[in-house]
């Protein structure tokens, strides 16, 4: 590990930690009663993001009162008031924007083409320059066994597009958990920092199917998406016989303004199945990977990406007759945004592709109140790692 010179920003958001009031929210379908994940609450007096976690909670400090925005791309929109949630733990129940049928949607062009119109917009309409204040996590495992922690809040400076595109990384607070052999630790380089933004602002993950030989490759579909009469949703999926490591995808997007929402892809099972085994020293067998990818739009000045997770699982050929079994899991929660530029120190900027490599940092608990609430399944896997010798 090496030192770092810490930034320090304007305002901490833990010196007032002890005089402020915790609001927990557990959001539901309403129909159904199952817990929603991914929805999107911003406390409109501070513009801070929260996003509820697979069990459908949230959790946050608030001084004073505010209004509270609540979105997700599947149900209407709420605003309550923070004088309203007055119980230790405030159920909300969510209705279904709309209940159509899903049905194919006929165009003129072939999606292939429309993808291609709507990354070129989508590049174009993302806030830039801007700065965007990031909860980023990750989680480690080797042969079924979680070793390894690291969580931080980062800030990153965005500017440019396309190939102009750049980005600079402030850490303000991190920790790491857990210890790395050195012969696995380049395992943890998957997600590099320093391009990984410039990937999910340019799209990179969408371009093979911008290829020529995608439409031979792929079906496209479009259909109308039945929770949200504003959106369509496009399908594509590999055609059979799977031929390589090929993904399932979905994009969900503004048919309006032509801008992307949401992202996600899983590479098929029969891709899986159907890949040639690699037996050669150092060779990976991918046997998983899977991310998505949600963009948040409010405003022709405020168009960013608000959420990533990203999982890969892969196993290693360490010699003949020896393999070992990697996963790594990243989460990134944008909880602030700013169009307004910050000024620091060449030296304050962090270089490294993981947070693994650099010292913790720790003036308070920050991964309490920095957007994602952990699973009581995530909390014991952190809990384990912590108490091993």
């Amino acid at each position: 590990m090496r030192t770092f010179l810490l930034f320090w920003f304007g305002c901490l958001l833990t010196i007032a930690h002890a005089q402020q009031g915790d609001i927990h929210l557990v959001f539901k379908d309403a129909e159904t009663q199952v817990p929603i994940e991914d929805v999107t609450v911003t406390v409109l007096r501070t513009k801070q993001n929260y996003i509820s976690n697979p069990e459908g909670r949230v959790s946050f400090a608030l001084t004073g009162v505010s209004s509270i925005q609540i979105a997700h791309s599947s149900y209407e929109s709420q605003s309550i008031r923070s004088t309203a949630l007055k119980l230790k733990e405030n159920v909300i129940f969510l209705k279904s924007a709309v209940n159509t049928l899903d049905e194919i949607v006929i165009t003129k062009q072939h999606p292939q083409k429309i993808l291609k119109g709507l990354i070129e917009n989508s590049v174009d309409k993302l806030t830039t320059p801007c700065r965007l204040k990031v909860y980023s996590r990750e989680f480690f495992k080797r042969n079924g066994n979680y070793m390894f922690y690291n969580d931080g809040l980062l800030h990153f400076q965005i500017s440019g597009k396309n190939k102009d595109f750049k980005n600079d990384i402030l850490v303000e607070q991190n920790r790491s958990i857990g210890l790395v052999d050195a012969d696995v630790s380049q395992d943890l380089l998957g997600y590099d920092l320093n391009n990984i933004m410039g990937n999910y602002y340019n799209f990179k993950y969408l371009e093979p199917l911008l290829e020529a030989r995608a439409r031979k490759d792929y079906d496209f579909l479009i259909k109308s998406y039945t929770k949200n009469d504003n959106y369509y949703l496009m399908v594509i999926n590999p055609l059979d016989p799977v031929k390589g490591f090929k993904d399932d995808y979905t994009i969900l997007y503004d048919k309006k303004k032509k801008i992307i929402l949401e992202v996600s892809s899983s590479v098929t099972p029969n891709a899986v199945a159907n890949a040639p085994e690699k037996r050669s020293v150092g060779a990976r067998n991918l046997y998983k990977s899977n991310y998505k990818n949600i963009y948040r739009y409010a405003g022709d000045n405020e168009y960013y990406l608000l959420s990533s997770r990203e999982e890969i699982g892969f196993e290693r050929v360490d010699k003949k007759d020896v393999r070992t079994e990697i996963e790594v899991r990243n989460y990134f929660i944008t909880t602030g945004f700013s169009r307004n530029e910050f000024s620091f120190k060449e030296s304050e900027i962090f270089k490294d592709k993981a947070l693994f490599n650099l010292k913790d940092k720790i003036l308070t608990d920050y991964w309490n109140v920095s957007g994602l609430v952990p699973t009581p399944e995530e909390e014991a896997i952190i809990k384990n790692i912590s108490d091993e010798p």
